[in-house]
């Protein structure tokens, strides 16, 4: 590694708060003409501390990584978050790290950032520390939105309660979730609309419901206007979740292996219909207002320009 301007942190969802963090980290190595840099943890270390109430992620490691590259930063040391890491005492953990394999100039915080071994150290730890081994410490203040504070956990509770909208001010970025197409119950292409199905991921799912959503085939960057449903499909008595997607625009060519689904708009919740005749003309009326959500984006986008 090269010397650095360091941030740490776990970065899931990679949020306007983490964003403000980054830029800080650029600015601070432009300072000391070293890499911007982070130090982040896979796994998540509530996996290993207190398994039980380890959260389910926003973003997959290679998602968080892509992100902080775009953003600027150079450089990401992955730390395997161990039972041996959790316990090293703040002072162990910046000789190791900070100041060892990062080489750190100095280093970036948020207001709670905690470290060490019961997280017993805080910024002001880290302060002192940083006078001791010779690297400045900035403390960057927490970003708000419309008067929420910006953090995973909100982010994350949005998303639970089918807020997508909301997620994406403090994300700066529609939520996402990607993964592998599989083949659905056969009851779409038959009785409703046809549907590309997504194997469902490990990173958190929006609430049970209908969103107008932007599908990609990331293979080949093909992209199309979609409407998503996340759920158990009531009407035909379906127990386990699926995630169907109905594409606006023609498919134009072979059927992507794996797509990329980002969240715009919450539309519905899902609920039990009569007849599939009856589930096939709500759809449709999804589909119109979906379609005239992405025509309003369309005159937005043509009268900015």
């Amino acid at each position: 590694m090269k010397p650095s301007a360091l941030t740490i942190g776990k970065f899931d969802g990679v949020h306007a708060g983490h964003a403000r963090l980054l830029r800080e980290t650029i600015s601070l190595a432009a300072k000391f003409g070293v890499a911007p840099s982070v130090l982040t943890f896979d796994p998540h270390p509530a996996c290993v501390v207190s398994p039980e109430r380890a959260p389910r992620p926003l973003t997959s490691l290679d998602d968080r990584c892509a992100l902080m590259r775009g953003l600027g930063i150079e450089q990401i040391f992955i730390l395997r978050f161990t039972p041996e890491i959790a316990r090293l005492s703040p002072e162990e953990f910046v000789v190791r790290y900070v100041r060892g394999e990062m080489q750190a100039r100095g280093v970036v915080i948020g207001g709670n950032f905690r470290f060490g071994h019961k997280q017993s150290g805080d910024a002001s730890t880290l302060t002192a520390l940083g006078e001791r081994y010779g690297f400045e410490t900035r403390l960057v203040a927490p970003v708000a939105r419309r008067g929420m504070i910006v953090s995973t956990s909100e982010i994350r509770s949005l998303l639970e309660r089918g807020e997508v909208s909301r997620a994406c001010r403090l994300l700066e970025r529609p939520y996402a979730i990607s993964g592998e197409v599989v083949h659905g119950f056969g009851i779409g292409a038959k009785q409703t609309v046809p549907t590309l199905n997504l194997r469902p991921p490990r990173e958190v799912l929006p609430a049970n419901g209908v969103y107008i959503t932007r599908t990609t085939d990331p293979e080949n960057g093909r992209r199309w206007n979609s409407v998503t449903n996340i759920g158990v499909r009531p009407t035909f008595g379906g127990e386990d979740l699926s995630i169907e997607t109905f594409l606006l625009d023609a498919l134009d060519g072979p059927t992507p292996a794996c797509i990329r689904v980002e969240f715009l708009r919450r539309v519905r919740d899902e609920r039990k219909f009569d007849s599939a005749d009856s589930l096939k003309r709500q759809i449709l009326f999804d589909v119109g207002r979906a379609k005239m959500f992405f025509q309003r984006v369309g005159k937005w986008a043509r009268a900015l320009n």
